[in-house]
């Protein structure tokens, strides 16, 4: 039996007030600054710590429906520097989607090394710990490659935790994980950061009209 309803065209009545309805997410809508990241690389000569700051910023959307699925969101863009450096050495914009009647939580990530994914995780609308995944073979929770990535550098998994902390930051940590050319174990790339805001979210666009 299917999950979904034999009505695929009925749109449910949204609430116009994104901030509101995020669940989750909610502690994440703003800008955000991280001044203590840390990337673990790969390089030919091993595993390599780089420590990096980040600005992390996430608006509200107006609310989304598939027919009878209603999304509420946040549109994202993450830029990373080295630091003291001016030059970009992450760049990452997507989506951070909740659907409340099923308590899913959804991550699309798109980086200009070409390279998509769509991540997964459910969560209570009041939980301040969630983690999403996405593997290489899954057909609608996946990773998408340009062929050289898929040749040297594959990613076969990618999860992300998040923890909503008590002083008003909010942390991630990333595993990305890569089979790489040549080596016969999977290599964890890991990210992780804690965000402390730097500026207030910005109404979505039904609630500025």
């Amino acid at each position: 039996m299917s999950a979904f309803p034999e009505d695929i065209y009925t749109e449910p009545k949204a609430d116009p007030d994104t901030l509101k309805n995020l669940g989750p997410l909610r502690a994440l809508a703003g800008v955000w600054r991280g001044e203590r990241g840390m990337d673990t690389k790969p390089k030919a000569a091993g595993p390599k710590d780089q420590a990096y700051e980040e600005r992390y910023e996430l608006q509200p959307i107006d609310p989304q429906t598939n027919g009878p699925q209603l999304f509420y969101g946040l549109r994202y863009h993450e830029h990373v520097v080295k630091p003291g450096q001016g030059g970009t050495y992450h760049d990452q914009v997507g989506y951070w989607l909740w659907e409340p009647a099923t308590g899913t939580v959804i991550q699309t990530l798109t980086i200009p090394r070409a390279q998509v994914v769509m991540a997964m995780g459910k969560a209570s609308a009041d939980a301040t710990q969630f983690e999403l995944a996405a593997t290489l073979d899954d057909p609608s929770f996946g990773i998408r490659s340009t062929p050289f990535l898929d040749y040297a550098f594959k990613t076969v998994e990618y999860r992300i935790k998040v923890s909503v902390n008590a002083d008003g930051t909010w942390s991630y940590d990333e595993d990305t994980v890569l089979m790489i050319k040549g080596k016969s174990e999977p290599f964890h790339h890991r990210d992780r950061n804690t965000l402390v805001r730097i500026q207030a979210p910005t109404p979505n666009p039904c609630m500025r009209g």
